[in-house]
């Protein structure tokens, strides 16, 4: 992704998706989705959902949604550590 999109809010979106099987309805399946999205709108999620509505049989039942910044501030800890050599 280049820099110009994450200045611009752009992050790693996962989304957890989980849907009715269209065989056997009270059985759910986890869907893992991945992208690039912007919050809080996530027009990308958004436009694969609308996908899988149209095209897909297995009715969603829930959509669980984690993002990570991709630009964050750099830490820095002092750490005490000793190494025996041989």
């Amino acid at each position: 992704m280049d820099l110009g999109r994450q200045l611009d809010g752009y992050r790693l979106v996962t989304a957890s998706i989980l849907y009715h099987l269209p065989d056997h309805p009270r059985v759910l399946q986890e869907f893992i989705w991945q992208h690039y999205d912007k919050a809080p709108k996530y027009p990308e999620l958004q436009r694969f959902l609308a996908f899988w509505e149209a095209r897909i049989e297995g009715r969603l039942h829930s959509v669980r949604v984690g993002a990570a910044d991709l630009l964050t501030p750099g830490r820095w800890q002092a750490v005490q550590a000793q190494w025996t050599l041989h």
